[in-house]
């Protein structure tokens, strides 16, 4: 008997043990269905946003993710007639009860019993809180559950922390929600300017916000503000809520007062990839009216939207005009140099076209650039003193070892090899070779980290990754990140990240300095805005070139699948990308003829008022003639003299070169040009070269003379016409013509063989022009 009364003392122990643990698992459970509600608790964080531009005009609002529009404002931000007139319709004792207010629900209980219906309800302001935070059924099981909130609300709240949640979550009709949201969409004023009559109405909606809606139920709504009037007149005792006494007679004016709807445009109405990227930057614990986005319920971007609504309207013409080579994208970026401010901001032609995939964003989309990259290598190669401003590159045949693959040989767009180039030359004309060279001796990992340095994040895949193809657009970058960089070399090295908003944004930036001296900056600002120089692969007349100083660059990916334009005046820089989103190759498009003709329009249109600065010249370097072709000295026999910029210590070496003798590297290159030569079914003009341009000094104009030639020696009669006209000579295979200005082409004739090309003659002035330098 004892052993069993032990057990059976054990076994209560043990009953007891784990029906205390049972009930704290309870209590722990429950305790969250007792605990007082805070205001934090309820905090609205998931808001409607509204934007403006730089100057206040509105760009448009986006909705929660409920695609509710909800905007949070203070009690004290909030008219004092809205309060009156909602307490007055709503609960006029709101402010001498506590959650309940049992004198109603005595009076709605006896009106029931006497009617046998229900008349009337008896609901509080907390009550009608409690049911927009946890909607429940229309029963007596639901019933109980609002009052228990209702009272767990009054235990955590004081009366105005309840009025202002209530006040911002008010249904006012459509997707509109909050006292706030309706002034600014039905009046297009913030809740704290609200009139009597606008109070009045816009506490009329809520009651019923579908049978009350405004657009729709006009006389309705009318109707039910006297209601509101009304009970304002009778509860002019409200206390607490800053509310003001209503007369009768203020009553019976306001309700036939004329209310004018000023409805401000709803949704969006400029820059829609914009405000959803710019959306997505904002944390969403920081509502907007704590923490780093201001007390205010408009977002104030810094984009200025009639310039917004050119560039998307230019975007538009310019795929319509490019509609028969494949081409159905497109994307732009505008940057006030000074500031880092984004003006413009468009993602694709019609953001709301889905079938043409119009929410990509292409400003923000990863894509090759292209050529667009070489600027950088060249301006670290400068910086380095792996190449200087007087160098020679080699635009010849190269081979490249890749571990794993075959033979690396890059080419240039137009497929043929220059030979020996200037460095202004090679970069001014996008050629490949001698850019790959110089990230051979720069080297990748270098290169990269510049890159990195000049904010290029995605870039972000290893050295071997990329390879020598990095400088050509091997890897994948964004618009938005080549603008920037872009930016820093209109600011001569000085970094800074790009501004979207006037408020203090967590997305912001410190302003860095790529490198001290800005010599190399200017010297690369120099060349990219060199028409001359570029004229080789552009034209000397293409849309690249503008009526007043720009530097520009553009880019082709593989297969042209993507083409780019970024360019900068002193105060503006802009990035273009055109191509396709489902990474369809166009047809016939590069970079100068699908993204750069959208380029020169913003640029006009930027300027159209008022022309850029010059950009300074190169500081501490000295301006020297050299040969065009040889890059050398000028000798009696150069056809081409250029002026060039050299270091004041290279001088020296300047004076005493006088002969030019190719290396071993230009082998390959010089056994195809001697093939390529003059044959006997085959006749090609040699000097000049299509699209040279040679300038005409004055004073000079008898020594200036210009040869003919034609490639490979030619015994058999040549005919030389110039502009249509034959020029009266026995010569073969060379003359010389004294340098005239004008427009020239160029024809050799023999037989039944020609060749023509076409040059520019222009008048100089005895010192050279702001960009002074002349190449074909």
């Amino acid at each position: 008997m004892k052993l069993i009364s032990r057990s059976l003392l054990k076994i209560n122990h043990t009953s007891k043990i784990i029906l205390a643990g049972l009930l704290i698992c309870l209590v722990v459970r429950l305790l969250p269905y007792f605990a007082p509600i805070r205001a934090a608790d309820i905090a609205q964080n998931q808001l409607a946003m509204q934007f403006s531009d730089r100057n206040g005009l509105p760009l448009g609002t986006l909705l929660t993710r409920d695609q509710e529009h909800t905007s949070v404002v203070p009690l004290n931000q909030v008219s004092p007639q809205f309060i009156h007139a909602i307490l007055a319709a709503e609960d006029g004792s709101f402010y001498h009860h506590g959650a309940l207010d049992m004198k109603a629900v005595i009076r709605a209980s006896k009106e029931a019993i006497h009617a046998k219906r229900i008349v009337s309800g008896a609901s509080t302001i907390t009550m009608q809180l409690a049911r927009m935070l946890d909607p429940v059924p229309r029963s007596f099981s639901g019933k109980m559950q609002e009052i228990w909130l209702s009272w767990r609300l009054a235990a955590g709240m004081n009366k105005d922390e309840i009025l202002a949640a209530y006040i911002n979550r008010l249904p006012m009709g459509g997707n509109i929600y909050g006292v706030e949201a309706a002034a600014q969409t039905y009046f297009s004023i913030p809740a704290s300017e609200l009139n009597l009559a606008q109070a009045s109405l816009l506490a009329a909606i809520p009651n019923n916000p579908t049978y009350f809606n405004p657009y729709q139920h006009w006389e309705r709504l009318k109707q039910r503000q006297k209601y509101v009037l009304n009970r304002m007149v009778q509860e002019s005792n409200i206390s607490g809520a800053m509310a003001t006494p209503t007369s009768p007679t203020n009553a019976a004016r306001t309700h036939t007062e004329k209310v004018v709807f000023q409805s401000r445009q709803r949704g969006i109405i400029a820059a829609p990839h914009f405000l959803f990227w710019l959306a997505n930057q904002i944390p969403n614990q920081a509502p907007l009216f704590e923490g780093g986005w201001g007390n205010q319920s408009v977002i104030r971007t810094t984009i200025n939207r009639p310039l917004q609504q050119f560039v998307e309207a230019q975007v538009q013409q310019v795929i319509s005009s490019l509609s028969a080579n494949n081409v159905h994208d497109a994307a732009a970026l505008v940057i006030h140099n000074h500031t880092g401010e984004v003006l413009a901001y468009v993602g694709s032609p019609d953001y709301f076209n889905q079938a043409e995939l119009g929410r990509n964003d292409g400003v923000q989309a990863l894509r090759q650039p292209g050529s667009t990259l070489k600027p950088f290598v060249y301006e670290l190669a400068l910086e380095k003193g792996i190449i200087r401003p007087n160098t020679i590159l080699a635009d010849v045949p190269a081979h490249y070892a890749i571990p794993g693959a075959k033979l690396y040989s890059p080419t240039d767009y137009t497929e043929s090899f220059l030979g020996p180039v200037r460095v202004r030359i090679a970069l001014a004309n996008s050629l490949n070779v001698p850019a790959v060279r110089v990230l051979e001796k720069v080297g990748v990992e270098t290169f990269l980290k510049r890159l990195h340095q000049l904010g290029f994040e995605h870039l972000n895949q290893t050295p071997e990754h990329y390879g020598l193809g990095l400088t050509l657009g091997s890897g994948e970058v964004s618009l938005w990140e080549l603008a920037r960089a872009y930016v820093t070399i209109a600011r001569l090295g000085e970094a800074t990240p790009l501004l979207s908003t006037f408020s203090n944004s967590p997305i912001q930036n410190p302003k860095s300095k790529i490198q001290n001296s800005t010599t190399i900056w200017q010297l690369i600002t120099n060349i990219l805005s060199d028409s001359h120089a570029r004229a080789t692969a552009f034209g000397v007349d293409s849309v690249l070139n503008l009526p007043f100083p720009s530097a520009v660059k553009t880019g082709t990916s593989s297969n042209f699948r993507d083409t780019w334009t970024v360019g900068f005046t002193t105060d503006y820089t802009v990035a273009t990308w055109v191509g396709n989103f489902n990474g369809e190759p166009m047809r016939q498009v590069s970079g100068v003829t699908g993204a750069a003709p959208l380029w020169n329009r913003i640029m006009l249109h930027l300027h159209e008022h008022q022309e850029p600065a010059d950009f300074p010249s190169p500081e501490g370097l000295v301006q020297l003639p050299v040969c065009a072709i040889s890059g050398l000295r000028p000798t009696p026999d150069c056809t081409s003299v250029v002026q060039e910029y050299f270091y004041p210590e290279d001088k020296s070496n300047y004076e005493g070169e006088n002969q030019f003798n190719l290396p071993s590297e230009y082998n390959e290159w010089l056994a195809k040009q001697q093939q390529s030569n003059f044959t006997s079914n085959n006749l090609r003009i040699l000097s000049p070269h299509q699209g040279d341009l040679f300038l005409l000094y004055p004073g000079e104009e008898a020594k200036q003379k210009l040869e003919f030639k034609l490639a490979g020696n030619k015994s058999a009669f040549v005919e030389w016409w110039l502009n249509g006209e034959k020029l009266d000579t026995q010569s073969a295979n060379s003359l010389f013509w004294d340098l005239r200005p004008g427009n020239w082409t160029l024809e050799a004739r023999s037989g039944e063989m020609s060749d023509k090309v076409s040059f520019q003659v222009e008048l100089a002035s005895i010192k050279p022009t702001r960009r002074g330098f002349s190449i074909r």
